[in-house]
C-alpha cells in the first residue's frame, strides 16, 4: 500500500496570507494618496507663480486691472490649457478655471487702497484639502516690494476669503484684516502682528472645512 502525504495550507493560514495583503494594499492607497497630495501641490505653486508673473507682465503699462476676470484672463493667454474646462456646446457652453484639486479658481481686481476698485489683483484657489490650504498659504510668496505681494489670504469659505482678501491694502501693516473666529487668516508682508509668510498655526485655524480657500493679492 502506498500512503500519499499531501501538504496544504491550513484556514489559519490563509487568513494571516489575507491580512497581511489587506495591510499592504491599506498602506499601498496611502502612500498613492499621499503623493497625488503632494503632486497636487507643487502643481497648484508652479501654475499661480506663473499666473502672477504672467498678469504683472499683461498689465504693467496699464496700471491697474480695470476689467480683470477670468474670460478676460483667458482670452489674453494667461491660463495654461490644462486649467480650462468648458461644459456644454453651443450658446449653452460655460467655460471654467479649475485647480489640480477640482476647485474652481477665480481671477479678478480688487482695491489697492482704501476707495480703489482695480489697483490689484486676486488669484482665488478653491476647494482645497487642508494640508493643500496649509502648505500653499505658509508659502514663501514673496516678502519684498519689487515681489508686488499685498497679502496672502487662507479662509473656510471663498466669499470670506474675497472679502478678507479686498480689506487688505497695499499700506496695511498690521495683519489684523483676519477674523477673530478663525474663519479667515491674512498675512501681509512686513506686518507687525501677522506677517508673510503666514504662521502655520493661523492657516490650520483658517483650513478647517472642505471648502477652503486661498487668495494670492498682488499689483
Amino acid at each position: 500500500m502506498k500512503y500519499t502525504n499531501e501538504n496544504g495550507r491550513s484556514m489559519v493560514e490563509m487568513l494571516g496570507v489575507l491580512a497581511i495583503i489587506g495591510v499592504l494594499s491599506v498602506g499601498g492607497i496611502a502612500g498613492y494618496s499621499k503623493a497625488m497630495n503632494k503632486f497636487k501641490i507643487n502643481k497648484t505653486t508652479d501654475q499661480v507663480s506663473m499666473l502672477i508673473a504672467n498678469l504683472r507682465t499683461m498689465f504693467s503699462s496699464q496700471g491697474n486691472y480695470a476689467g480683470l476676470d477670468n474670460a478676460q484672463a483667458i482670452g489674453f493667454g494667461v491660463v495654461p490649457d490644462d486649467m480650462i474646462k468648458t461644459s456644454g456646446t453651443g450658446t449653452s457652453a460655460t467655460t471654467t478655471i479649475q485647480n489640480p484639486f477640482g476647485g474652481d479658481v477665480t481671477i479678478d481686481g480688487s482695491p489697492l487702497k482704501s476707495g480703489d476698485t482695480d489697483g490689484a489683483f486676486r488669484i482665488t484657489y478653491e476647494g482645497l484639502s487642508q494640508e493643500a490650504c496649509v502648505t500653499l498659504a505658509t508659502g514663501d510668496w514673496g516678502s519684498g516690494q519689487s515681489s508686488g505681494l499685498i497679502a496672502m489670504v487662507a479662509a473656510k469659505d471663498v466669499s470670506t476669503a474675497h472679502t478678507a482678501a479686498d480689506g487688505a491694502y497695499v499700506t496695511t501693516k498690521d495683519g489684523t484684516a483676519a477674523a477673530s473666529d478663525g474663519a479667515a487668516s491674512v498675512a501681509v508682508p512686513g506686518g507687525t502682528a501677522v506677517k508673510t509668510p503666514m504662521p502655520v498655526a493661523n492657516a490650520v485655524k483658517s483650513c478647517s472645512a472642505a471648502t477652503n480657500a486661498v487668495v494670492w493679492k498682488y499689483y
